[in-house]
């Protein structure tokens, strides 16, 4: 047995291997199920495994607050009521919903079926709509929006398989919009074709109940219509609503035709127009004056859709309606009339539902017309087919009209201006805050309300809310922020200009009370005359009417915009400033808006900058460029660093954090920090990468766990130059590979171990050596670079080599080529890079020794050191450096082990450097003064600007560096 919208009792699935269940399974198992299934079914299915639905579900929403006592509940008792009566002792189920789905009335054939089923299948106010409950008789009808019948294994929950069911919208015939859904639930087996009429029958006295609550003086109108249409137009034409004739027209196209109709009823003349549709179409619209018997006095419009065979109409004998006793109306059935179906034979009393020979019967075609009014509102209009006149030929289809509209004039007239005025208002909701910029914001208010409601518009806003801050005195700091109107050359004050307003004028006045001020003359606006009596002579040659309106938003006065009208000689009207008042009520939320995101992006932005290096170092290994460039909707963690270290080497960092916005600002300034740490330890690019990779861990587990908070990782490359032997070391955590440009312009993109990103923690990070001729250029970047959800990546990838190409550019001209040419027009990620031409150390510059652990070997190294210096001019340096080589050679004789290696470095300063192949580590210490020993690293701090200990593959290296301004 069905409830309604075909949910049975559970009996099982349908089995077979033929009919609907066949291609149910088929369908289920992703396969194509051919040209066995209705479309109409398959369409539903299909929407049902877009929307995730499962076969299986038992479970539906339940709503509470479903209107018992509504107007569809009170119109559909008394008819559920004789269903009920007519139906008795059958396994019917009869329901009505309300226009979303939701089961508002039940009755059912056997009283006793109430009291077995679940409450789900038996109490209303579970909801039946199909994105919901998938393919079943009340969803597919709303879906549809036409007669649908569901049977057995069409149904798309497993529960529904022994179930049949029909279900019919049902319309308001005055507006044409669907209310409900009257559905009949059957066992599979009891079909009978019949019950398309009986449900037809039903739902038509349930609209005629529905018809019963309009005005008297809208029904009075409806039936001079009908009445004096049957009349004039009998056997010549064939009237059926247009509901019936449209069912594809866009909502556009259906706003087109209602708008001209409203405007043709508050003409009140008589006469006919072409409207052409958005796809090309046509429709002519004729209105007619009447007069109904009661003395009321409107307009009827009538679509008039040549060339279209009419649909033969359903003779339903009256023993139908006297079954069910329903009693027709004749002015409203001569409208209301059922079509696309054969006529039956129905015996009064019990209507026995008996199984159908064969298969079921086709899916019927959509249910009858609908009348609407301006209370008469269109029949529904879902699309109009072609309506250009036909010629007089006798092979010729004939014409067809249809009511769309029914109205006293003067109720036309208001109607179209509050339907040009809702428009306007769905438009602005649509068009204005598109972004979040202030500017942009306010034009998009301008551009909203010229022409519909103005001619021209100014928007000034204080210099305070341009910046993402509040004003202060949001009336002393007004600038002009945008002027928009029908066409140029209006003397208005240009963008940019501050603007002082007088005390009296309307813009002060409406930004002192916070209400919108009209001026419908502004020649008689002494106040707004008074401001500049120059000026507004000027202005009056262009414009005669204004309203001012403040742009307030959360208790905040951010500016204020003014409506001029020009062109049009009526002047503004109390229903004009309502409705500019409201169209800058939302503007300024939208502009609110605008302006706290910028001032949260000016801070984050500030902070940002204020964690990236703020200069480049002093030193010679390589020359190097930089950029930065924020995100258009918010900044992120990108960052990089230029890091000397010892041995005249240089390290080159850049990285990204993950996310947006504060949280990856702060976080991207901690990572660089310990970054730059771990690197001027001197530790190897795969072990600064490790000890980041523990640290983003550790900051990922001390984060509190905010709700909507992502896990906090990271991105990075490092790599370290050496200009001495023109070999770079470079290890990445999850970060694009650099670029690598060399000086005969050969551009390649080195494929590095890719390394995990950090924070995920447990695999190792794997460091590779490049040799780079002296002048290459290294290019670091981020992902955000080359990385667009509009761009193909390799295509990126090209453009990026293509420009790169170039290696007479310096740095600065590269990275000003890069972004120009390869970053996206509006990045949505942060973009972070750096370019570096390597240079290389003259070997004149460089000295080395090598020899044995032998402690008489430091004088040696002495003389040799100090002939070295001579040699290069730094005589004056020779005694620090003398005594700094001889503590250090004496430790690594003493300390560690063979062989050693001695070198001197004249860079910008003078390195002293003593290898060894052991890994013990030196410590400075205070010696007390009985010790003998303990001071020689101290003597070596002393007369050193820096020094310290780097590890090697082979052991470790102790320097010192020497300034080269004296000892």
């Amino acid at each position: 047995m069905d409830r309604a919208g075909g949910e049975p009792i559970p009996t099982g699935r349908a089995t077979g291997g033929t009919g609907p269940a066949r291609f149910r399974e088929r369908f289920l198992q992703g396969d194509s199920v051919g040209p066995g299934v209705r479309t109409s079914i398959l369409n539903s299915w299909q929407r049902c495994r877009t929307l995730g639905l499962s076969p299986d579900q038992s479970d539906l929403p339940y709503r509470e607050d479903f209107d018992p006592d509504g107007p569809i509940v009170r119109a559909a008792v008394p008819v559920l009521d004789r269903l009920q009566s007519t139906f008795a002792g059958s396994a019917m189920n009869i329901s009505v919903a309300d226009a979303n789905g939701t089961v508002l009335l039940r009755r059912f054939g056997e009283a006793s079926l109430a009291r077995t089923l679940p409450a789900i299948q038996s109490a209303p106010g579970f909801v039946f709509a199909e994105q919901v409950a998938g393919t079943n008789g009340i969803g597919l009808a709303l879906a549809e929006r036409q007669l649908i019948r569901v049977y057995g294994a069409e149904h798309f929950a497993e529960r529904s398989q022994g179930s049949a069911c029909r279900a019919l919208p049902v319309r308001d015939p005055l507006s044409g919009r669907i209310e409900g859904v009257l559905c009949f639930g059957y066992p599979r087996g009891a079909e009978n074709p019949a019950l398309d009429t009986v449900i037809r029958k039903a739902a038509e006295a349930i609209e005629r109940r529905l018809l019963a609550r309009s005005s008297a003086r809208e029904r009075a109108l409806l039936r001079a219509y009908l009445d004096t249409g049957a009349e004039a137009d009998a056997g010549l034409q064939h009237r059926i609503g247009v509901a019936e004739l449209a069912l594809e027209l866009h909502p556009r196209g259906q706003a087109i035709l209602m708008e001209k109709a409203a405007e043709l009823i508050s003409r009140a003349q008589r006469g006919a127009v072409d409207v052409p549709l958005p796809d090309g179409r046509r429709v002519t619209l004729v209105s007619r004056p009447m007069t109904s018997a009661s003395g009321v006095e409107g307009v009827a419009i009538e679509a008039v859709l040549p060339g279209l065979a009419p649909r033969e109409a359903l003779a339903i004998p009256h023993q139908v309606d006297e079954v069910l006793g329903f009693p027709a109306e004749p002015a409203v059935a001569s409208v209301l009339r059922l079509s696309g179906a054969v006529p039956v034979a129905v015996t009064p009393g019990h209507l026995s539902l008996t199984p159908p020979s064969g298969q079921h019967p086709p899916e019927t075609a959509p249910d009858r017309p609908a009348v609407a009014g301006e209370g008469i509102t269109a029949a529904d209009i879902d699309g109009v087919t072609d309506g250009r006149p036909t010629d007089d030929r006798p092979d010729s289809p004939p014409s067809v009209r249809g009511l769309v509209m029914v109205g006293e004039p003067h109720v036309g007239t208001y109607a179209l201006a509050a339907r040009r005025r809702l428009e306007l208002l769905s438009e602005a909701s649509v068009h204005i805050g598109t972004t979040l910029d202030v500017r942009r914001t306010a034009r998009e208010l301008a551009e909203t309300a010229v022409p519909r409601l103005a001619d021209f518009v100014t928007i000034d806003l204080p210099e305070a809310v341009l910046r993402g801050e509040e004003s202060a005195d949001p009336r002393r700091d007004l600038r002009r922020a945008v002027v928009h109107g029908i066409r140029d050359g209006c003397p208005f004050s240009p963008v940019g200009k501050h603007v002082d307003y007088g005390p009296t004028t309307p813009q002060m006045r409406c930004l002192t009370s916070g209400r919108a001020v009209l001026e419908p003359d502004l020649q008689t606006a002494a106040g707004w005359l008074a401001q500049d009596p120059e000026h507004s002579e000027q202005l009056l040659s262009h414009v005669h009417s204004l309203i001012a309106v403040p742009l307030v938003a959360r208790g905040v006065v951010l500016g204020v915009a003014s409506f001029y009208r020009a062109e049009d000689p009526a002047s503004f009207g109390d229903d004009d400033r309502s409705l500019a008042q409201e169209l800058a009520t939302r503007a300024a939320l939208s502009i609110d808006n605008a302006r706290r995101y910028t001032r949260e992006r000016t801070m984050v932005l500030a902070l940002q900058r204020s964690l990236l290096p703020h200069g480049l170092p002093d030193q010679d290994a390589v020359e190097v460029a930089h950029r930065y460039l924020p995100a258009e909707s918010d900044v992120g963690g990108d960052w990089y660093d230029v890091i000397p270290l010892s041995g005249a080497r240089v390290g080159l960092f850049v990285g990204d954090v993950v996310g947006h916005g504060l949280l990856s600002a702060a976080t991207m300034g901690r990572v660089r920090t310990a970054a730059r740490s771990f690197a001027e330890l001197d530790f190897p690019p795969d072990e600064v990468l490790t000890h980041l990779d523990n640290l983003v861990g550790r900051l990922d587990r001390e984060e509190p766990a905010a709700e909507g908070a992502g896990i906090i990782g990271a991105t990075c490359l490092y790599a370290i130059y050496d200009p001495t032997s023109q070999q770079c070391t470079m290890a990445r955590a999850g970060h694009p590979p650099p670029a690598l440009v060399r000086p005969d312009g050969t551009v390649s993109f080195p494929d590095l171990p890719a390394g995990p990103p950090l924070g995920l923690g447990g695999l190792p990070f794997e460091a590779a050596e490049i040799h780079l001729p002296e002048g290459s250029q290294l290019v670091l970047y981020t992902d955000g670079l080359i990385e667009d959800r509009h761009r193909d990546v390799d295509v990126v990838l090209d453009q990026l080599r293509e420009v790169l190409a170039h290696p007479e550019r310096a740095p600065d001209e590269t990275c000003q080529a890069v972004l120009d040419t390869v970053a996206p027009a509006h990045p949505y990620d942060d973009i972070a890079l750096l370019v570096a031409r390597t240079h290389a150390l003259d070997p004149g510059r460089i000295a080395t020794w090598d020899l044995p652990a032998d402690p008489a070997l430091v004088s040696e190294v002495r003389s040799c050191a100090t002939r070295q210096l001579a040699d290069w001019g730094l005589d004056e340096v020779v005694f620090a450096a003398e005594l700094m080589l001889s503590e250090l050679v004496t430790n690594a004789i003493r300390h560690g082990a063979g062989p050693i290696r001695v070198r001197l470095l004249h860079d910008r300063t003078l390195v002293c450097e003593v290898s060894d192949t052991s890994n013990t580590a030196p410590h400075l210490r205070r010696a007390a003064s009985t010790d003998e020993g303990g001071r020689g690293l101290f003597l070596v701090a002393q007369l050193a600007e820096s020094w310290g200990t780097r590890y090697t593959s082979e052991g470790k290296v102790i320097w010192a560096e020497c300034g080269l301004d004296g000892a």
